[in-house]
């Protein structure tokens, strides 16, 4: 009899158990994973307006390009999407070695709605300076990224590689170390010097970024498009050329 009793209680709580979880799973709200609202993301664009940006490929100036580029992205950026301005070379040129080295400015913060801001803020600048790839990375990471919760995504546009500084890969290499939260896609924009495209590779990839190579304005526009808006998701493609 004993036994007969244990076992109607033991089924007694397992069926009240079971209860219990069907009421609460149908009246408790439905907190599905939604991947596109789960974590927001934080953009900087860091451009080069290094003194060679000025020289001439298919018969503009490479900066020209750049410009054009960026004039017919920024326009179709979605306003809700954080997104900031970081350029390098703009001040200092060959005199002041120092300077130049450090010339690399946060010219708009990250924040919605600021396409505006951003194409304003290019076509205020000229290229005159240096490289200063790294120290820009640097400042992003410390600096800009500050205090920031989400995912946060540089997309680095550079003709060359660093000449101020340790090289970029070094640096992210020391960085993923310790952090796992900032993906770096590098757009290589007609470098063919072998050393600073290396660089530039490993910069993208040690930090689960893409790379890309452009050569002319339909190539450029076509790896800004795919940069901004074709990682969702840490593990991508990566184009090499």
């Amino acid at each position: 009899m004993k036994t007969t009793s244990s076992k109607l209680l033991v089924i007694f709580i397992v069926l009240f158990l079971i209860f219990v979880k069907s009421t609460f799973v149908k009246s408790a709200p439905c907190q599905s994973f939604d991947p596109k609202g789960a974590e927001e993301e934080f953009i900087l664009f860091i451009v080069d307006f290094s003194n060679s940006m000025s020289e001439k490929l298919h018969g503009t100036s490479k900066i020209n390009m750049v410009l054009d580029t960026m004039q017919e992205l920024i326009p179709n950026l979605p306003p809700e999407k954080r997104v900031g301005l970081r350029v390098y070379g703009h001040k200092g040129g060959f005199v002041l070695p120092n300077a130049a080295c450090k010339a690399s400015s946060l010219i708009v913060p990250m924040s919605k709605n600021s396409g505006a801001a951003i194409q304003s803020a290019l076509f205020s600048l000229k290229p005159t300076g240096w490289t200063p790839i790294t120290y820009s990375l640097k400042q992003a990471v410390n600096s800009d990224f500050a205090g920031v919760n989400g995912k946060k995504r540089i997309i680095l546009l550079s003709d060359g590689g660093e000449n101020c500084d340790e090289s970029p890969c070094d640096y992210v290499m020391e960085l993923t170390k310790t952090r796992q939260d900032i993906f770096i896609d590098v757009i290589a924009f007609n470098i063919y010097d072998t050393e600073a495209n290396n660089q530039l590779k490993c910069t993208a990839l040690v930090t689960s970024g893409k790379f890309y190579s452009a050569n002319t304005a339909a190539e450029l526009l076509e790896s800004l498009q795919s940069s901004f808006g074709a990682r969702k998701e840490v593990q991508g493609k990566i184009i090499l050329h």
